[in-house]
């Protein structure tokens, strides 16, 4: 089988590579070549896939059995890859997001949820991308899967206040900064390890009876936010400082964080997984969080050029602390 990943070396779709390589599928990367990830046995593809002329030279004549864009945000990046795939490919997966579902979520949320987010543009633009995918599976007979994945890592920390991609989380707990917490903490929420996700989603590739539909893959492992924080600080050998916000509060003061916040994160988020197990009998998700928070750990340790911090990080939520403390003072009787 020949597959396409555009993008290939992220956070997600680097499992998915290595996966598709182990199973003797050959795999085609397309990106920029910046990311320090090597993918054995994989084919390189350098291009900027926003832009049509470099994908399209790139691609040159070359037919695939599935493409899977994992860096597509918009209707006009899937516009592009219909232009460019149509004809020329027998599956084409589009990576949306449990994001685009309308809050609050039943538990478990299935994939026949109405799709709705007033609060965050990123999930918006993926609903659109979905609209127009359907409409081009119905009328055109593109052969569309969607894949729904929650909040899936790796190589960054599934957390919803700090930063995600450097050490600037955990540099902060093990020097005894306190951690925001939007909430009380005791939401919950479905974390997927990446290499986890991978088995569900190199399933999916050439599996006819996908085509047309969405579908989750996510871990049936629920924890509380509290839960996730203290386990990446018992990864880093410490204890966590929580300190719980209102999530309306934070979203006043970011409007980045409104969105993750307000259209995601402050709602529990419990997913049903009957469909991918239909469809890929042999998906499991083996990974618990405490095992795969080490792994993430072991991931930045492994070279320097990732351990680096972020000062900006630092102070925001230093910021949103004072913020939030000056508030209750304010709001206290004299």
């Amino acid at each position: 089988m020949r597959v396409l990943f555009i993008g290939g070396t992220g956070n997600i779709s680097a499992s998915c590579a290595r996966l598709c390589v182990e199973r003797g599928m050959e795999v085609f990367l397309l990106n920029r070549g910046q990311r320090d990830v090597a993918i054995a046995g994989a084919r390189a593809l350098v291009a900027d896939a926003r832009d049509p002329a470099q994908l399209a030279s790139a691609v040159g004549t070359l037919q695939f059995d599935a493409v899977a864009d994992f860096v597509a945000y918009t209707p006009e990046d899937v516009e592009r890859d219909f232009a460019l795939f149509a004809g020329r490919t027998r599956q084409y997966l589009f990576i949306s997001s449990t994001a685009a579902y309308h809050k609050p979520l039943p538990c478990p949320a299935t994939e026949s949820t109405p799709l709705k987010n007033p609060f965050w543009e990123y999930a918006r633009q993926k609903i659109a991308c979905e609209d127009r995918l359907t409409a081009l599976w119905r009328e055109r007979d593109f052969p569309v899967v969607i894949v729904r994945p929650s909040l899936t890592y790796a190589t960054l920390w599934p957390v919803a206040i700090g930063a995600r991609d450097d050490l600037t989380l955990v540099a902060r707990m093990r020097r005894g900064g306190e951690l925001i917490v939007h909430g009380d903490g005791t939401s919950l929420w479905t974390l997927t390890h990446s290499d986890d996700f991978a088995r569900g989603f190199v399933g999916l590739l050439g599996n006819g009876a996908a085509l047309g539909h969405a579908v989750h893959i996510t871990s049936d492992e629920v924890l509380t936010w509290d839960r996730i924080y203290a386990t990446i600080a018992e990864a880093a050998g410490v204890e966590a400082k929580l300190v719980h916000v209102p999530s309306e509060f934070l979203a006043g003061l970011s409007e980045r964080w409104r969105g993750t916040l307000l259209g995601d994160k402050a709602h529990s988020a419990v997913f049903d997984n009957t469909k991918i197990r239909r469809l890929v009998p042999a998906f499991a998700a083996t990974i618990p969080f405490h095992v795969g928070a080490r792994m993430t750990l072991e991931w930045f340790m492994a070279r320097p050029q990732r351990q680096r911090t972020s000062p900006e990080s630092d102070a925001q939520m230093d910021a949103a602390l004072a913020a939030w403390r000056r508030a209750q003072g304010a709001a206290r009787p004299e």
